[in-house]
């Protein structure tokens, strides 16, 4: 069998990466896997292995990227089956690619698109809400990776069931159980007697900021408890700025991400979840599998770990720390 795949993981070109392994394995049930990744200029085609080939759009602008990748696509060995990574942009292409050249046609879903808050993050989201609707119906298989996606395309969208394949992200969790704690997250901030743990993007949909404001008044009743934020993203510079008008700069730690994960969630006295939507929520299953108490708002498989839910308001996620942190 020999597929084609619609991609926007820039990372598959760094050899040895997570998402290249994740790749050469999924690969391994096919004939042929030819991956068209949309990137900007800059790239070559490259070789994975044997069967695994991968080739950059090198649009000129993001808004070329389903253009170019179809173009691409056409000069490629015809496939049986087109998938696409979302069912927006890479969508597009694989629909087009797929009804051009008469191949199944499975789209995949990793975001909530049945949230009400990622349709208002953004126009563009909105307008990518809509092209799923067109196309979901229209896929011969749709892989998601959690029921509660799975549950709003049946039940709002008449998707067959039959047609929708859960497919969990994979997380090592016997690697997490066994990992060594590298890190003491208490050996190296002492100063603080209880430490609340996010890992997280720093990006909109991940309200971190509400974390922020719950944290500022869980913090009254324990003062020399601390806040620890592993990740980047665009929305640090006004994070920080947050924390300085709630008066706790010295309470709170943005460190950028690690591959030590494992040992943060086992030094940490509870894990924090705010996000405004996630598909699945590939930390809090880490969390758990670590041992660690875990506060999550009602968002991807946050139910199924067994998280404190909570409201989206400061008052209850505050009070949810304090369970774990008076």
């Amino acid at each position: 069998m020999n597929v084609t795949s619609i991609s926007t993981d820039r990372n598959i070109f760094i050899q040895g990466s997570d998402v290249a392994r994740r790749q050469i394995e999924y690969a391994s049930r096919f004939d042929s896997l030819n991956i068209i990744v949309f990137t900007k200029k800059g790239f070559s085609v490259k070789k994975i292995n044997e069967n695994i080939s991968v080739y950059p759009t090198n649009s000129i602008s993001r808004w070329f990227y389903v253009f170019d990748a179809i173009r691409i696509g056409k000069k490629l060995p015809i496939p049986d089956s087109v998938t696409a990574q979302d069912p927006f942009e890479c969508g597009l292409a694989g629909y087009r690619l797929a009804k051009r050249v008469g191949a199944n046609l499975e789209l995949q879903i990793h975001t909530d698109i049945g949230s009400r808050y990622f349709r208002a993050e953004s126009l563009l989201n909105r307008v990518r809400f809509i092209i799923a609707k067109y196309l979901l119906p229209r896929a011969e298989h749709i892989r998601v990776v959690s029921d509660r996606i799975r549950t709003f395309l049946v039940e709002c969208w008449n998707i067959s069931q039959g047609r929708i394949e859960v497919r969990p992200v994979f997380v090592d969790t016997e690697a997490i159980k066994n990992a060594p704690i590298l890190t003491d997250l208490h050996k190296k901030y002492p100063m603080f007697s209880h430490i609340v743990l996010m890992a997280s993007r720093l990006t909109r949909e991940k309200n971190i900021e509400l974390a922020l404001r719950a944290f500022a008044l869980a913090r009254k009743s324990v003062l020399e408890a601390g806040l620890v934020v592993v990740g980047d993203g665009d929305e640090k510079k006004r994070l920080l700025n947050v924390v300085r008008s709630l008066g706790i700069s010295k309470a709170v730690i943005f460190e950028p991400w690690t591959d030590d994960l494992a040992s943060y969630y086992k030094t940490a006295d509870v894990f924090l979840n705010t996000s405004l939507y996630e598909g699945y929520g590939r930390t809090l299953v880490e969390a758990r599998t670590a041992g660690i108490p875990v506060i999550s708002t009602d968002v991807g498989v946050a139910y199924e770990v067994g998280a404190d839910v909570v409201d989206l308001y400061p008052h209850a996620v505050a009070k949810a720390i304090l369970k774990y942190a008076a």
